[in-house]
């Protein structure tokens, strides 16, 4: 055994997870390590033929209140914490009669998972783990002697070290443990917080913590210069994170980044209103439209903006079928995110062996409460998630003509497709698909007159004698501070508009979408996304 490594002689197995449990305790075993441990674990272990001694007859105490106490115990604590070699700390050890834990082997109680699963307050309360997180912390604490053991998946690892150390546990991998220990109990505990907070309606916390489980390493973020990780945060909401991946290559930082803003803008859709597709290109989305069909959606979605579609990721609000999968098979796409698949449609995407096909079981609820977050230098800023929605009985006619049917129904689409199309964003809608869109102008003037001009590129692709945009209904993610972008958007040839209002100028904007012979209405709630 090298100068570095320390002999294990007991451990002590508590765990709510029994994967690989069984095999784990006999390797132990192997190298005459005793087994100490704890009600279902104990259980489990003894049932395997294992030899196992109670907690309780470590401690000469009982498990008492249900179990909730049990490893709370100074020969529990002492045995993890004790400085092996500290005169002080083995003289207390040999009065007080503890033995020394060298290996602790936890994993807590599944809170998060109860919490996602719609679990009563009490229950939720229930399963906050309490001697788990208490043991780890001190084992991780005391790393120099002793070895602390969460996942599974680290089984192998501490049998691969404690044959190379004959017996015992490196110095090296006991750190490494250590640190993942602590990564553990502050996700956990970040968990908790949070969800009391939300419980309580307590709206900002004097501490927020956020906490996520590595999902994959990625090559780099947003440039090869820079490192990156994926990570999960136990929510259950469908979406990337908790997508499954079919085929094609890792995603990479920008494709996860595109790809999440195509789904929630995709779950805006839902499929009981008709099929409809999103193509996104740069976390901004290029086309979106409805139609009678999927087919029929993702062609009017593409005409929007074909140059920018090469290289897209495309959000679908139903199952992909062979149809729609033939088309998109004919232009490069990066990504392709629905909440299913038919079979016909996964032997049309299998050829094309890059392209990543993700699949979510369901789509996001677009008026679900959660939080987002994002860093800031020395800090984070966080929000609720723009859950926003404008229907027709919301808005307010402020000019001379009211909309037409058809115009109201696509200036309400318009209007919440811009929630996803960073600002200054204008959008214009005609027939229930986009033919323009303007996305993260300084100016909204300049918004207005960039998404016409890319309606034009358009339509000539597409061989029109028109822009896509004439007879098109426009939507201003906020005001127009003046009546400019208001008048580019009609001489663009939109005829109705959809804005929040609230400008100083807003009797100037009105009376010039009088003037211009425009409908408009307000929503009285924007969407700035920056």
């Amino acid at each position: 055994m090298s100068a570095s490594s320390t002999k294990v002689t007991r451990a002590l197995l508590s765990v709510s997870d029994k994967t690989g449990l069984i095999d784990f305790a006999k390797g132990l075993a192997g190298f005459d390590i005793e087994l100490v441990s704890t009600g279902g674990t104990a259980a489990a272990l003894r049932d395997a033929g294992l030899a196992v001694r109670d907690v309780s007859e470590l401690t000469g105490f009982p498990e008492i209140m249900d179990g909730r106490v049990k490893t709370l115990h100074p020969k529990v604590h002492g045995g993890l914490l004790a400085m092996r070699g500290n005169a002080a700390h083995e003289a207390a050890m040999a009065e007080q009669s503890i033995e020394p834990i060298d290996l602790l082997v936890v994993n807590l109680y599944p809170f998060e998972a109860t919490m996602a699963s719609g679990a009563s307050f009490e229950d939720c309360i229930e399963n906050i783990d309490i001697g788990g997180p208490a043991m780890i912390r001190a084992a991780a604490k005391n790393h120099d002697s002793v070895a602390v053991v969460l996942d599974p998946s680290d089984y192998e690892k501490v049998l691969g070290d404690l044959k190379q150390h004959e017996g015992g546990t490196c110095a090296k991998f006991r750190r490494k443990l250590a640190a993942k220990a602590f990564a553990r109990t502050s996700v956990y505990d970040a968990a908790i917080s949070n969800w009391f907070a939300g419980e309580l309606g307590i709206e900002a916390p004097v501490r927020r913590a956020f906490g996520g489980e590595l999902v994959q390493t990625l090559r780099y973020g947003e440039n090869p210069h820079q490192n990156a990780a994926f990570y999960r945060n136990g929510d259950n909401r469908p979406g990337v994170a908790t997508a499954r991946q079919v085929q094609g290559k890792e995603l990479s930082y920008n494709n996860i980044n595109d790809t999440d803003a195509a789904f929630e803008l995709i779950s805006e859709f839902d499929p009981a209103e008709g099929p409809a597709v999103a193509i996104i290109k740069h976390a901004n989305p290029c086309g979106a439209a409805m139609g009678a069909d999927l087919s029929q959606a993702y062609d009017k979605a593409f005409q929007c903006d074909p140059v920018s579609a090469f290289g897209g990721i495309v959000a679908l609000n139903q199952p992909l079928n062979a149809a729609v999968a033939e088309k998109i098979s004919k232009v490069f796409t990066e990504v392709v995110i629905a909440p299913g698949a038919d079979e016909d449609a996964l032997e049309i995407l299998s050829a094309k062996k890059n392209l990543r096909l993700l699949l979510t079981e369901g789509l996001a609820d677009p008026q679900s409460p959660g939080l987002t977050f994002r860093s800031v230098s020395g800090g984070m800023l966080v929000q609720s998630r723009d859950n926003g929605r404008i229907t027709e009985s919301d808005v307010k006619v402020v000019t001379k003509r009211a909309p037409s049917a058809q115009e109201m129904k696509d200036l309400i689409l318009a209007f919440r497709i811009g929630k996803h199309v960073k600002s200054n964003a204008i959008i214009y809608v005609k027939d229930g698909a986009t033919v323009g869109v303007g996305a993260g102008q300084m100016s909204r003037v300049d918004s207005a007159r960039i998404a016409a001009r890319k309606s034009e590129d358009a339509a000539e692709a597409a061989g029109l004698d028109a822009a896509l945009v004439k007879g098109s209904v426009v939507a201003s993610d906020a005001f127009f501070p003046f009546a400019d972008g208001l008048l580019a958007a009609a001489a663009a040839g939109a005829t109705a508009v959809i804005q929040p209002g609230g400008s100083m100028r807003d009797d100037e904007v009105i009376k010039a979408a009088d003037e211009a012979g425009l409908a408009m209405v307000m929503t009285g709630m924007r969407h700035f996304r920056h």
